[in-house]
């Protein structure tokens, strides 16, 4: 069992054993008694304590780590003992000495040269790390700011982003020479003694490296001011990840954490539109997709600024992994509420019921339309179709206008009205029982049928593509007249071809082959589906595609209309064999009609 203290190096706390702080200790004194009377010493003391601790932080693997005898040791090989160097004056002549200190390997960092500086020591630093003349780096910077003003921008941003050399250690680590005993006496003799330009191509490599030449080919120039130029590129897209990390996890926060998790902002719909089926907690949707998005933005900030400083401090493995971690677990909880929400939609259901209605004049029936005041309520939340809204006792209501009406032939002398509901769910029998709760009301007030333009849901069920199709059957030889509305809601098979937001500016009257017949429409408006009309067109347009291809030559034509009724093809050659295709949107019904050689083949096929 060891004896532990706590000890206070160069400002940073450490745990040593006993036997290994007496062994630090003594190492120390000795440092001190050898850099006794020396000019600068306590500087000189104060930087190697401070790489000494430097050293040590970066042997630990946690805080509450114990530094042993072995640590101390290691730390000892590399920084040197006081009797290996030549202490006096001497070191500092122009000759390099036999004994110096090995420099192969060791990473350069970026720091700011206020030693020689002209503004902000950005160049000299650079000059450092880049390993060609600052006169070229200023040169860059002048004609990238003349020409272009990215240099002035660029040397803003490295002068606030780009720490100075303050300390001995630091402008070692600049120009790329090992942190020893022997290399900090030298840099604080050099600022002492003002011999900088003396000594400042002597390179002090272990293995007699040759002296570094000031002298440079053309080429050798040409493939630095390259190079520096591709750093200055990864810099700038360091800047770029560094601002679209930023703002990303800002907008984040700001649109996610402050309205969904917080609750800052109240949006009581959220839980019904965003999180409709899988009953999760908007705050918990907002959180996890706050980490799921923000963490890689993050990575992409951090990633930017470890471009931009080289000697940015790390944010260690236990915060990556656990970022990692928590991102994982945000990725895999929301595709399991997708799953559960796309499930939530996966079937279909519906529920039909049909009754007959009875008017006081057996001839006419009008046709009305009615809206809902709520519609325009204020505070209202639209979703595609639908809305949130809550009546005068604060009960939520769900509206919709998918409601769609289509006139057919009754098979009696009465008048139906076939109302289908319709809803998604986990399951047939779970659509159906949302479908059930769909209120739709229609009335019969004398010979008028006021029918709902909208449907309503009133017990809570959240959004399921709820939607009502009317069917609306009526007998032959009766009139019915439309109040007009403009509402595109109509389905019908008419003897003019006319689209469903027009029907209702007419008067109808049910034939005996189940086809409206006009009573009041011009002839001018009648459908370009006549053998003889002649015009070449192709329009494309809110009311779908109409395609007409006449040759007048040999008698060919091609006609194709699609809109919101269903698909309409005749075609004819020279020999005036003709094919007519007819698919109705609405109920499926698909008819197709061949006349060849005299004979006609017709064939419909219906889904209801």
């Amino acid at each position: 069992m060891n004896k532990t203290v706590n000890i206070n190096l160069a400002n940073m706390l450490f745990h040593i054993d006993e036997k290994a702080y007496n062994k630090l200790q003594r190492y120390l004194d000795s440092i001190r008694r050898s850099f006794a009377g020396t000019a600068g010493s306590d500087e000189i003391i104060a930087d190697i304590e401070a790489r000494v601790a430097e050293l040590f932080h970066e042997k630990m693997e946690n805080e509450r780590q114990v530094i042993t005898s072995k640590e101390v040791d290691e730390v000892i090989n590399i920084m040197g003992q006081p009797e290996d160097y030549m202490v006096d004056e001497d070191i500092f002549e122009d000759e390099p000495k036999a004994k110096t200190s090995d420099t192969t390997g060791r990473v350069k960092k970026l720091y700011r040269d206020i030693d020689h500086k002209y503004i902000g020591g950005v160049c000299a630093g650079l000059e450092h790390y880049l390993g060609f003349d600052a006169l070229w780096i200023r040169i860059i910077f002048l004609l990238l700011g003349v020409f272009t003003g990215f240099g002035f921008i660029a040397y803003i941003l490295l002068w606030i982003l780009v720490p100075e050399a303050a300390t001995t250690s630091q402008k070692l680590d600049m120009t790329g020479k090992p942190i020893n005993i022997s290399n900090i006496e030298r840099k604080v003799k050099e600022g002492f003694d003002d011999v900088t330009e003396k000594v400042k191509n002597v390179d002090y490599d272990g293995m007699g490296n040759k002296v570094k030449s000031s002298s440079k080919t053309f080429f050798d120039t040409i493939g630095d001011i390259i190079l520096f130029l591709f750093k200055v590129f990864g810099k700038f897209i360091g800047i770029i990840l560094i601002i679209t990390g930023a703002a990303t996890l800002i907008g984040l926060f700001v649109g996610l954490l402050t309205v969904g998790t917080l609750d800052w902002v109240q949006f009581p719909w959220m839980d019904d539109f965003i999180v409709n089926s899988t009953n999760s907690p908007i705050w918990l949707v907002s959180l996890l997709t706050f980490f799921a998005v923000g963490i890689p933005f993050f990575f992409l900030l951090y990633l930017g600024l470890k471009i931009l400083i080289t000697n940015l401090k790390s944010i260690g493995n236990i915060a990556k992994f656990s970022l990692l971690g928590l991102w994982l677990i945000s990725i895999i909880a929301l595709i399991v509420m997708g799953v559960r929400e796309a499930a939530a939609h996966a079937y279909t259901g519906s529920v039909t019921t049909k009754n007959e209605l009875h008017i006081s004049n057996p001839d006419t029936l009008n046709i009305s339309l009615a809206s809902s005041d709520l519609w325009d309520a204020r505070g209202n939340v639209r979703m595609n179709d639908m809305i949130m809204v809550y009546d005068e006792d604060g009960e939520k209501i769900l509206i919709s206008n998918d409601v769609r009406f289509r006139i057919k032939k009754s098979n009696d002398s009465l008048i139906h009205i076939e109302v289908r509901k319709e809803a998604n769910g986990s399951s047939i029998q779970d659509a159906r029982g949302k479908a059930t709760k769909i209120e739709y009301k229609y009335v019969v007030e004398g010979n008028t049928l006021v029918l709902n333009d909208f449907l309503t849901v009133h017990d809570g069920t959240r959004f399921s593509d709820q939607e009502v199709r009317i069917n609306l059957f009526v007998p032959k030889n009766m009139v019915i007249d439309f109040e007009e509305s403009r509402n595109c809601r109509w389905s019908t098979n008419n003897d003019k071809n006319i689209g469903r937001c027009d029907v209702d500016e007419y008067t109808w009257k049910m034939g005996n082959d189940g086809e409206l017949k006009c009573q009041d429409c011009p002839e001018e408006i009648e459908q370009s589906w006549n053998d003889d009309d002649d015009e070449n067109r192709i329009r494309i347009n809110g009311q779908g595609i109409d395609i007409n291809i006449n040759d007048n030559g040999n008698g060919e034509s091609f006609k194709m209309k699609i809109n919101e009724d269903g698909v309409k093809i005749k075609a004819k050659d020279n020999d005036e064999d003709k094919v007519d295709i007819n698919i109705d949107s609405d109920d499926g019904k698909f008819e197709m009609k061949i006349e060849e050689d005299g004979v006609t083949t017709k064939k419909t096929i219906a889904k209801d």
